[in-house]
């Protein structure tokens, strides 16, 4: 198949470039590389069946090759650059949106959107089923990244009723791996690049505020599943088992047998107390749950950022 994605130097948008060609399709990757990295991509550079192109998705993108699959991964996902590039944030998501849509209509193409857990905001209802309309607010400095994930599913249903395009949605739950940039400012890679660089540990409040982090191949695994089955509704990937912001910096600094302490900060506003996917669904229709531990999948993402740091 010929494969569209955008924000494919990203951390996961590269995970899923590398998938595609390694099972024989064609992948044009789109990034503008503001959280992108092109170090993330290289590797692909001499493959016949992968183009970059530098792209900002928030304006029109033509593509002449004939699309069977278009993903929409452009965004600022994490905290510390959606905070720092609301607009942009917003550019993306919507802009972007509606973009990734006229070319899936142009080319009959399948449209997937990378919609995320942040559209419950800091939610009433735990853990989320897709069913739960979310407790977000529109105007707190979270609301650039929420905002625009939510007016991007509006967008896509709006496609779907009207244009009858053939649609999928995944709000996936916190996710780490390789390929995480050292600069992200998630909580994962925060803790390990603090950790390996003999930095204290940012906690903000009192680290009892809860996440459910899933490692990325997993995640990835869920994504072709629902690329896969006819179902169009949108869909939690994540994984179910929950752990204290707290417990995830105690583990880094034992696996890592790191001497540095943990610092305590004023929690940022708005910022979700509790999160957890409910992937009942997932189960269902996808016959698909994480498999890989957070201990294992830490392992894995320490010795990526060590080799990063060290270069």
């Amino acid at each position: 198949m010929n494969i569209l994605i955008t924000g494919g130097a990203g951390f996961i948008g590269s995970h899923l470039c590398g998938r595609f060609l390694e099972r024989g399709d064609s992948v044009i990757c789109a990034d503008n590389f503001i959280t992108g990295s092109k170090d993330n991509v290289k590797e692909f550079l001499t493959n016949s069946r992968f183009r970059l192109i530098e792209h900002d998705i928030s304006t029109p993108l033509y593509i002449e090759e004939k699309l069977d699959w278009v993903f929409h991964f452009a965004s600022l996902a994490s905290p510390k650059f959606y905070l720092g590039y609301p607009i942009k944030t917003l550019k993306s998501g919507l802009l972007g949106a509606h973009n990734c849509l006229g070319i899936a209509k142009a080319h009959h193409a399948k449209l997937f959107l990378a919609s995320t857990s942040e559209i419950y905001g800091d939610p009433l209802v735990h853990p989320q089923t897709e069913e739960y309309w979310g407790n977000v607010n529109t105007i707190g400095p979270r609301s650039c990244y929420d905002e625009s994930k939510r007016g991007a599913e509006a967008f896509v249903y709006a496609y779907h009723r009207e244009h009858e395009l053939n649609v999928r949605v995944v709000r996936i739950f916190n996710t780490y791996g390789p390929f995480m940039a050292v600069d992200d400012g998630r909580v994962v890679s925060n803790f390990v690049v603090q950790a390996l660089k003999k930095q204290d540990l940012a906690i903000y409040g009192k680290g009892e505020q809860t996440r459910s982090f899933c490692y990325v191949d997993d995640l990835v695994r869920g994504i072709l599943r629902m690329m896969e089955v006819d179902y169009q509704l949108p869909l939690n990937l994540g994984n179910p088992v929950e752990f204290k912001v707290i417990e995830l910096a105690r583990l880094v600094l034992k696996l890592l047998k790191s001497r540095s302490q943990i610092k305590y900060f004023p929690i940022p506003e708005d910022d979700p107390k509790q999160r957890k996917p409910d992937i009942t669904k997932a189960k269902t229709l996808l016959d698909w749950q994480p498999s890989i531990p957070l201990e294992e999948g830490l392992v894995k993402t320490i010795e990526y950022f060590k080799s990063k740091i060290k270069s």
